[in-house]
């Protein structure tokens, strides 16, 4: 009874605050002055989720709001202009009130209650299937050996809901091989936020009609700089296709974002001026940046990138957003933002991943499993062994620029899958931890030195609040649970 009492109150909530995002929405689109708008949209925020922000950081969006120079607000001026109304009303709904303010609340809430990691994010593949074979790749040699079912996709969604999760995000294999299954998914699930990472050769105008009905559905294309540079790794014709979806989603006015690996190869075409431009040109809005990883018999650890590399791309992606540059694009890097997020987000501390197998791996990078959405729950899965090892180790390193138990502290990966007795869930050969964090061992002894020289020399901000264990939380030192390179014991 309870749990039905609550469930009107949050349908009841949900249709207030989008016949108020619907009417704002109207409001800055037609306005000349949009700020106005923004600040009503504050005043919205405050008076129903006042208690989830401090009055200084309320003050601080207000300030920038009222801020004619302020770049930021320049850049969400240009995305309003430029959004489907329609997606820009679900994207407020669905990605601010339910995955960032009310579901935020629910996880907190259910982190105490299970004394276990629960994730603010999920990422599925609904197909081990790819049309494309890239370099360095392990999902191109899969095959199409399996996919998730519907009522697979549909088990993970319903039940991430109840654990207070509403962002779900896809890839594979081409998440969009499985368009009839995914529209349905999203059309199910109209309260959630869907994201794929795409090679874009799927998306297509009566797609983009669909999605534009919808409005719960983005896209995170993937790219790698130029023309020579991309198609070098992903085979010739593929920047084009690129290009031809990006004009597409703008045509229709669908919110999208691009997903770039960073190589040893590829660092420079990905992260000039001309680069960043094209994709403001195009529409982009932002986009993840991710190191590559050795992971699989078919990797290249000769893509790794350098250190000297690595030490660039810190202060290439901060420089891009910051008030000295004048580009309108939002790069965010997933292995050295880590400060931002506390460190790992793996193993569902902020987000894990479930193969089209239907194995719970902790990261997409890192094969591993004890369990599985045909015999688990979600639950289930965030307690099984090799999750638990997560939500105890974590953070792996107090420098959260050597944040990955694979990448920069392989030994902690080794330990962990051998005390939880994880099996490895590679689709393209087995891997033992052993092979794959060999692979990791010079690179983490090579980076080491350079980003604890990083991050000695920058001020670090603790913030309020981090989801680690209570042994943790008391002793942010970490001191107690370190070994002697400054890794954390299992």
């Amino acid at each position: 009874m309870a749990s039905k009492i609550q469930e009107l109150g949050h349908a009841a909530e949900r249709q207030a605050i989008g016949v108020v995002i619907d009417g704002l929405v109207r409001d800055v689109k037609k306005s000349s002055d949009k700020r106005k708008t923004y600040l009503k949209f504050m005043d919205l925020a405050e008076k129903f989720f006042g208690k989830s922000f401090t009055p200084e950081k309320i003050a601080a969006v207000k300030a920038a709001i009222q801020d004619p120079d302020n770049r930021w607000m320049k850049f969400i001026d240009k995305t309003i202009d430029e959004i489907n109304p329609k997606f820009a009303k679900m994207t407020l709904l669905n990605l601010g009130y339910e995955a960032f303010l009310r579901g935020t609340k629910t996880i907190r809430e259910n982190r105490e209650k299970y004394n276990c990691n629960i994730p603010w994010l999920i990422l599925f593949d609904p197909t081990s299937a790819c049309n494309m074979h890239c370099a360095g790749c392990w999902s191109g040699t899969y095959g199409h050996k399996n996919n998730l079912s519907f009522e697979d996709m549909d088990k993970i969604v319903t039940q991430g809901k109840e654990l207070g999760v509403y962002l779900y995000l896809m890839t594979g294999g081409e998440p969009m091989v499985r368009k009839k299954d995914i529209l349905r998914l999203i059309k199910k699930h109209n309260d959630c936020y869907f994201a794929a990472f795409s090679n874009s050769t799927l998306i297509d105008e009566e797609l983009c009609k669909q999605l534009v009905e919808l409005g719960n559905m983005t896209f995170f294309l993937s790219i790698e700089g130029t023309e020579e540079t991309n198609d070098g790794r992903r085979g010739n014709g593929h920047y084009a296709a690129v290009m031809k979806a990006m004009d597409l989603l703008k045509k229709y006015g669908i919110l999208f974002g691009t997903s770039v690996c960073y190589t040893r190869a590829n660092i420079d075409a990905v992260t000039s001026d001309e680069f960043f431009h094209m994709l403001e040109r195009k529409g982009a809005k932002f986009g993840f940046y991710f190191h590559y990883m050795p992971t699989g018999k078919n990797a290249v650890p000769d893509l790794l990138p350098t250190p000297e590399q690595r030490k660039y791309m810190i202060e290439r992606i901060r420089y891009i957003r910051s008030d000295k540059s004048d580009i309108q694009f939002y790069p965010m890097d997933f292995q050295n933002d880590g400060e931002y997020v506390g460190g790992c987000i793996a193993g569902g501390r902020n987000y894990f991943h479930i193969n089209s197998s239907g194995d719970a791996e902790p990261c997409v990078f890192i094969h591993y499993s004890n369990t599985n959405i045909h015999q688990n729950s979600v639950l289930e899965m965030l307690q099984s062994p090799l999750f638990m090892a997560y939500h105890e180790g974590q953070p792996f390193n107090r420098n959260h620029l050597r944040p990955c138990p694979m990448l920069e502290n392989p030994q902690l990966l080794r330990e962990m899958v051998a005390k939880t007795g994880a099996h490895q869930t590679n689709e393209e050969a087995p891997e033992s931890a052993d092979e794959l964090c060999a692979k990791c061992d010079d690179y983490a002894k090579n980076w080491k030195p350079v980003a604890d020289e990083i991050w000695a020399s920058e001020v670090h901000k603790k913030p309020t609040y981090e989801n680690y264990t209570k042994e943790k939380r008391e002793h942010p030192d970490l001191a107690a649970f370190e070994h002697a390179d400054g890794t954390n014991h299992i």
